[in-house]
């Protein structure tokens, strides 16, 4: 049976404003069901990484919390600590950067920042799913605590999964570092040293210190590589790589398997937002934009983490991409953008095992929310 997604463009008149359409898209695809009153409500989004321009603007989630607040819940605002080294891998420096970004608890109408797996990233729980990669996943408690969770999720490529929406801000986003470290161990980069200018990029990101320089060349000692692929992401000569074939498909069962995780104890209690705007080649934790790959096109909210995806692939392959982007092929309108940037990662294949882990259906109806200014005023 397929599920509803819900859809609004990013038309805007005097009478209604993009986040008032905001408010009246998640009431319409049913937030109110999965909220009871006083309800501890984890808002998970990520804040951007310090420099990062691409995340979804504060203006949007201070609308959603005040909605929350209006069915007499207790938002808070939560994300993991991150495994790689930046501005996010400990509770202290990931506020920091919040606050920094926007998400202060002044301009989020009192919305606290409250990091999902502490100071750090060693507050989990241990959630038994006895699936074909994972016996037990490993979540922040914040998330397991909450009593419900609205994921907002700023849609955009990704490196290691083609792209990244709500089902990777939930599996990915919401595990602890031990979580995300699970996650990565299967993933076992390769240096190749023609390729590499020594620049260093790669060993100064290097969370396990496994990077090393040596005649301006870079070395990866195999015995201290956690697998995060930081490495990967930040190599700008793509000299790193890893097999694509072998670490993938494991990668993204691990991924959904988490994701099954987080929501085990949440039945009836998740909504989730997709931002399809600033679709950036690259995930948000990079300290830079790029050009996105298509124009804004707008918001879908949906009760299934499954056909929100879905529907935010096809909306962005729908488009034409424009000139200055990342890719270099399939930039006409059908045609697969994220092979176009990722050719080696089949990013279906995670909507696939997702589906059949029973998260949710591939098959969806768009509903789209009309304008009611244009209507009103007969234009």
């Amino acid at each position: 049976m397929a599920a509803d997604v819900y859809f609004m463009d990013l038309t805007a008149t005097s009478r209604e404003n993009l986040p008032q359409k905001l408010e009246r898209l998640i009431t319409a695809a049913g937030i109110n069901t999965v909220l009871s009153e006083n309800d501890l409500t984890a808002v998970k989004v990520h804040f951007g990484e310090r420099g990062n321009t691409g995340y979804i603007r504060p203006t949007f989630i201070r609308k959603i919390i005040r909605t929350l607040k209006k069915a007499g819940t207790s938002p808070f605002l939560t994300d993991a600590n991150t495994l790689y080294v930046g501005a996010r891998s400990d509770a202290v420096s990931h506020i920091r950067t919040a606050v920094e970004n926007g998400f202060a608890y002044s301009s989020m109408d009192g919305a606290p920042v409250v990091i999902a797996d502490g100071l750090l990233g060693k507050s989990e729980v241990r959630v038994q799913v006895d699936l074909k990669r994972c016996n037990a996943v490993f979540i922040g408690a914040e998330i397991i605590n909450a009593n419900a969770l609205v994921s907002v999720a700023h849609f955009k490529g990704h490196e290691l999964s083609g792209f990244g929406g709500t089902l990777k801000n939930l599996g990915m986003g919401c595990a602890s570092r031990r979580g995300k470290l699970d996650q990565h161990s299967n993933v076992s980069p390769k240096i190749k040293r023609k390729t590499c200018i020594g620049c260093g990029q790669c060993a100064a990101f290097c969370p396990g210190q496994a990077i090393y320089l040596q005649e301006k060349k870079a070395y990866i000692r195999k015995e201290d590589c956690i697998g995060c692929a930081e490495c990967i992401v930040r190599c700008p000569t793509e000299s790193i790589n890893i097999k694509w074939n072998q670490t993938v498909p494991v990668f993204l069962e691990k991924m959904m398997e988490y994701t099954a995780g987080v929501l085990q104890n949440k039945a009836g209690k998740a909504f989730l937002i997709n931002f399809i705007t600033n679709v950036s080649p690259k995930c948000d934790c990079l300290p830079y934009s790029e050009v996105p790959i298509c124009n804004d096109i707008g918001v879908v909210a949906s009760l299934d983490p499954v056909a929100i995806d879905q529907a935010s692939a096809d909306l962005v392959n729908r488009q034409q991409a424009p000139a200055g982007t990342a890719l270099t092929c399939n930039l006409r309108p059908g045609e697969d953008k994220f092979r176009g940037l990722y050719p080696d990662v089949d990013w279906e294949h995670q909507l696939a095992y997702a589906q059949d882990l029973h998260l949710g259906t591939r098959e969806y109806n768009l509903i789209t929310l009309d304008t009611l200014a244009y209507k009103n005023e007969g234009r």
